[in-house]
């Protein structure tokens, strides 16, 4: 049951974000937007989600309520994307994402935490119920295309609200963490920051945001400028899709082999080279082979990063610790790769982006690296 509720929970939450994700920009384009305003409307998500994620989670951790601020970040964002589609001016829209945004950010971390606390002694099974989403996720696509197709490009919204819903009823049954001392919120992330660690891991998660909005976001565009059709790129998501199976499913092997810090860096460096393969091998074949290993990038690092913030998290602040490592990926990290490979795309094209960002990529995970050696090395030491 301890595994069973997270799976179930994952299979849902994924399957409504499986309505919703792949849609939101088609919805802002049906609506005549410019690019510059759906621009804006997109990076309102990743800045807010640095706000939201810190926020709610933390909060939780100081007054010990995680199920019920979980459950009102539920409700609000069910609501919000229930009368998201109402709404098909460019102003009005801009609070609606906001709100959306706030509200939707942290839900996921506290699943993670909840998930760490429940799994016990188990904690390395964390990977094979985090398989729950990627399930979800491939069963419910291909739905919601015919749903959305059919009925319109409302019901990505409504779709995901419907199925929302019962992530709500599940979370009752969630089993926080409940121990530490209490403190104000900002007095706990402060103390987590104390913790040198911290500080590398962040900056490697940063990098983490930054490399995946570049597969997830231009990805895509990069294919269609190859002159690849859509069902080209929907075979794409297919192979990544399945890719994750068998590496979610064996995490705990890996974990127990590499640790959850050094698969976090074997992730990341894989990361880094996908991005250099897919400018070096810019032809259909090359770029669907090398959708094979998506399973050894985002999934991997995820479950090595929600393992390692669990492992250096103070008692008392599991959730935070979620939430701070999720707004550095999904905020600043996210905010700044799309920034950044934006701005690449239309100065130098798609296929020197993906190289550069790929050289970068590498190159800050060697930095991080050599740093998180040193400061081990002083710790073995015994230098402050």
């Amino acid at each position: 049951m301890k595994r069973a509720l997270p799976f179930t929970f994952y299979f849902i939450y994924f399957a409504a974000a499986a309505f919703l994700q792949p849609y939101i920009i088609v919805y802002f384009d049906t609506l005549g937007f410019s690019g510059a305003q759906i621009g804006l409307l997109a990076a309102i998500v990743p800045l807010v989600i640095i706000i939201g994620a810190t926020l709610w989670t933390g909060l939780a951790d100081a007054k010990m309520r995680h199920r019920l601020i979980m459950s009102f970040t539920i409700v609000v964002s069910v609501l919000t994307a229930f009368i998201f589609p109402l709404f098909k001016s460019f102003a009005p829209l801009i609070p609606i994402v906001f709100i959306y945004a706030l509200f939707a950010a942290p839900i996921i971390s506290f699943a993670d935490s909840a998930t760490m606390s429940m799994l016990a002694d188990k904690k390395d099974m964390y990977g094979r119920v985090r398989l729950g989403g990627t399930i979800g996720w491939g069963l419910a696509a291909p739905l919601a295309g015919v749903i959305i197709g059919t009925y319109g490009i409302r019901w990505a919204f409504w779709g995901n609200a419907v199925i929302m819903v019962f992530t709500l009823i599940i979370c009752q049954r969630f089993i926080f963490e409940q121990g530490g001392e209490r403190e104000p919120m900002q007095a706990n992330i402060r103390k987590m920051l104390n913790d040198r660690r911290w500080g590398l891991f962040l900056c490697l998660t940063f990098l983490g945001g930054f490399a995946f909005t570049v597969v997830n976001g231009f990805l895509f565009p990069y294919m269609i400028d190859l002159g690849m059709s859509g069902f080209t790129r929907g075979i794409a998501i297919t192979i990544a899709t399945i890719s994750e199976l068998p590496v979610l499913f064996f995490s705990n092997y890996l974990i127990h082999r590499f640790k959850a810090l050094g698969l976090l860096f074997i992730g990341m460096t894989i990361t880094g080279l996908r991005l250099i393969l897919y400018a070096v091998l810019n032809f259909q074949s090359g770029i669907l082979i090398f959708q094979l290993i998506n399973g050894l990038t985002s999934p991997l690092v995820i479950v090595a990063a929600v393992s390692y913030a669990n492992e250096i998290a103070p008692e008392g602040m599991k959730a935070t610790a979620q939430g701070l490592w999720g707004a550095m990926m999904f905020g600043f990290g996210a905010a700044a790769g799309g920034a950044a490979a934006g701005l690449l795309r239309g100065g130098v094209g798609g296929q020197t982006m993906f190289l550069v960002m790929g050289i970068v990529v590498l190159l800050g995970v060697a930095v991080i690296y050599l740093l998180e050696r040193k400061q081990k090395t002083r710790q073995v030491q015994g230098i402050s």
